[in-house]
Order: structure tokens, then C-alpha cells, then sequence
């Protein structure tokens, strides 16, 4: 399973949200690019990457950050966040971005989703945020009324080869991540799911691991020490 360490962006800033609420924000790095660097010492491999403004209000505020980033390690990089038309896209890839997540712009315009998945294959996923099971959007203020398995089925006919699945009210909390919605997801064939939100130990992790899950994102648990990082690369990452 491949791990991802996350770097959530707002202002410049590597920060986490309690379920993803803006206004219970907590600061842990005021240098993002210097963040990554410490989880390439560790020996991650992966970076999952959010920019939060941009999934608020579809801005590129942290497109220089990203852009650091990038620059200064060799982790395989995905980044979402505000991803709402093909010119970003091609921006972020020529950064040397490894792939794209498409949150908001995959709800709001479907059929957008379903091309970009057809052209760039694996350089895009899909990113389904959930709350009471019903995906939400913008920034996970807003929740429509489509179940969020029903979603990743769409998905799949459609050709997306990868979802990032997060039960957002696990999202920060430190719970424990939701794994009857993975074992769900993992019954859609031909989909790659990845498990965010929620993870607070090794044994998660192994569970994921040992159900199918291509890979897990790894948030609040490592910036407040419950899960060591090295640790799970060693015990868990393909």
C-alpha cells in the first residue's frame, strides 16, 4: 500500500482543519516545502497535497508553495485543491506534479471529470469528500444529494482509474478512519481507492492494507505523533 503524508495549504502555511472546518484551523509548518523534505527523510515516497484556498474559492494563492514543493524533492506528487479547468491541470503537471485531484470540478461538471480522465489516465483522480455518506464540494461546505458510492460507480464507468475517498467527519479527528466505506468502495471494479481521513494507528493502517487499499493518506496522526511515520513506511508501504 503507498502512503501518503499530507500537506494541507492555506496562506503559505502546512495546516490541518478538524473536519474541515476553516475556522478550527491549527498552523504546523509555516515552510511546506521544508515539511515535505522531512517526510522524504522519514522515507515516504508520496506526498498527498491540498490546497485549501483553492478548494474554497477555485484560487491558485498556493501555486508558488506547490511549486516549491515540487522543486525540492523527488516524492511522487498529487495535488488537489481548486483543480477546475484543463489549463490548471497542464500547469501543475509542468511543475513536474504527478497527478492531478479533481474534487469540485468533478461534481459540479461531470462530463469535464470523465475527459480529463480519458486523456491523462493516470495523472488524474478523483477526490470524494463525504458527510452522512452524500459527496460534498467547495471546500466541504456544500453537500449534495448524491450518495457518495453511487458517485465513485460513475466514476469508474466513466474511466476514472482512482478515487481519494474521505469521510470527512473522520477528517483531523483522530477516531479512526471509516473502513466499512472502503470495503465498500473496493467492490467497484477496476477502481483504485485511496483511504483519507481519520487514521490513528498502524493497525488501520494494516487493515487497509490487508482489505486491498492501493493507498492512504496520513494527516493529523503523523503531525501529532500518534502514528511515526517511519514506522508505517516500514511496516506498510509497498
Amino acid at each position: 500500500m503507498d502512503l501518503f503524508p499530507a500537506i494541507d495549504l492555506r496562506g503559505g502555511r502546512a495546516v490541518r482543519l478538524y473536519q474541515g472546518d476553516y475556522d478550527r484551523m491549527t498552523v504546523y509548518n509555516a515552510d511546506p516545502a521544508a515539511q515535505a523534505r522531512a517526510f522524504a527523510a522519514a522515507g515516504a515516497k508520496f506526498l498527498h497535497v491540498v490546497d485549501l484556498d483553492g478548494a474554497k474559492d477555485g484560487t491558485a494563492e498556493n501555486f508558488e508553495t506547490i511549486r516549491a514543493i515540487a522543486a525540492g524533492t523527488d516524492l511522487y506528487l498529487e495535488v488537489g485543491g481548486g483543480i477546475r479547468d484543463e489549463a490548471r491541470i497542464r500547469a501543475y503537471l509542468e511543475l513536474g506534479v504527478d497527478r492531478c485531484i479533481l474534487g469540485t470540478a468533478a461534481v459540479k461538471d461531470f462530463d469535464f471529470a470523465a475527459r480529463m480522465a480519458q486523456k491523462y489516465g493516470p495523472k488524474i483522480a478523483v477526490g470524494v469528500d463525504m458527510k452522512d455518506g452524500f459527496v460534498a464540494v467547495a471546500g466541504w461546505r456544500e453537500v449534495t444529494p448524491e450518495p457518495g458510492l453511487a458517485f465513485c460507480r460513475r466514476c469508474a464507468a466513466a474511466g476514472v482509474q482512482a478515487v481519494i475517498a474521505t469521510d470527512i467527519s473522520r477528517d483531523g479527528t483522530l477516531q479512526g478512519t471509516n473502513l466499512e466505506l472502503y470495503r465498500a468502495l473496493l467492490k467497484i471494479p477496476g477502481l483504485r481507492v485511496t483511504a483519507s481521513g481519520g487514521i490513528a494507528g498502524l493497525e488501520e493502517l494494516e487493515e487497509l492494507a490487508a482489505m486491498g487499499c492501493h493507498a492512504a493518506i496520513l494527516g493529523q496522526s503523523i503531525y501529532t505523533g500518534a502514528i511515526d511515520l517511519a514506522e508505517a513506511v516500514r511496516r506498510c508501504q509497498s
